[in-house]
């Protein structure tokens, strides 16, 4: 199943219209994004097509599972939607970048697409600087946000055309939780969620790398028992996928690892100090049943 997440997002009622078609003349916006959910075996990914709508230039991110995504984009690339240009990589692990090799052979665009990506992603062919942009088109402005922690070369991809804002967080950062500190610590978390994201604008809307919203709810009750978690709950219950609906603003409120200074986290973890508390969270959600 392929679904269409609009730009323009009624956050404040939680209401996303997913029509059919995904690419409706009508619509003025520029940034249109089509997630990709990869359901095979149990994997629970999310890939992202991401276009300009003035110029058809085009991003996959994190294409992992060709035999989903190569049809979604050789249809694309035949009815004139899209011009793809990159394959852009949030990390290396194999449910993210392992993909590469055979979308550019079952692509056959010549010359080959750049891979945009840390330095250990399959076939990369350019690894921007932390804070190094480009441009998709006419006019999406993306920026490379180096968070390492899940593994060393995590970059987050924040995009923004006009007032659109968004962000692409791989194993990051997750709705209600974060990825595990593979090749990292909690220093590097911390500073990866509470700095680094934290400070994008409010109105980012997050697009994560799995769809990991209800077992990251789960644990977030047994640490708080606040009206955002519970809120997050709800809308997790009834949404099977979660992708795109809440904002850094959101997470900010709902997520437990973004919360250092809230008296209920620093009580359940028995720690004050910021770096303890990401590290200490972090067991507790290892460990959670």
């Amino acid at each position: 199943m392929n679904t269409f997440v609009p730009t323009r997002c009624l956050l404040a009622q939680r209401r996303v219209i997913f029509p059919q078609l995904a690419w409706t003349p009508a619509l003025t916006r520029a940034m249109h994004i089509q997630s990709i959910p990869m359901w095979v075996g149990t994997s629970d990914n999310y890939a992202y097509l991401v276009v300009d709508d003035k110029s058809k230039d085009a991003v996959i991110i994190d294409p992992a599972h060709p035999s989903e995504v190569a049809p979604v984009l050789q249809k694309a690339i035949k009815d004139g939607s899209i011009n793809l240009k990159a394959i852009v990589n949030t990390h290396h692990h194999w449910d993210h970048a392992g993909g590469n090799s055979d979308i550019l052979a079952q692509l056959g665009i010549e010359p080959p697409l750049d891979i945009i990506g840390g330095k250990d992603c399959q076939k990369v062919t350019k690894t921007p600087k932390h804070g190094d942009t480009f441009k998709i088109g006419q006019g999406i402005t993306v920026k490379a946000l180096h968070t390492p922690c899940h593994t060393q070369d995590s970059i987050c991809w924040f995009m923004q055309d006009g007032d659109d804002k968004v962000v692409f967080t791989g194993d990051t950062l997750f709705h209600g939780g974060c990825g595990k500190f593979f090749e990292g610590n909690g220093e590097e978390m911390h500073k990866a969620l509470n700095v680094t994201l934290a400070l994008l604008p409010e109105d980012t809307r997050v697009f994560p790398g799995h769809e990991y919203t209800k077992s990251n709810v789960k644990f977030a009750l047994s640490v708080s028992q606040s009206q955002a978690v519970k809120a997050l709950d709800v809308f997790a219950d009834t949404n099977k996928e979660t992708q795109g609906k809440f904002t850094i603003g959101d997470e900010k409120k709902h997520n437990v690892f973004m919360r250092p200074q809230d008296p209920e986290i620093q009580r359940a973890t028995g720690e004050t100090d910021p770096v303890a508390i990401m590290t200490k969270m972090r067991e507790l959600k290892n460990n959670f049943k």
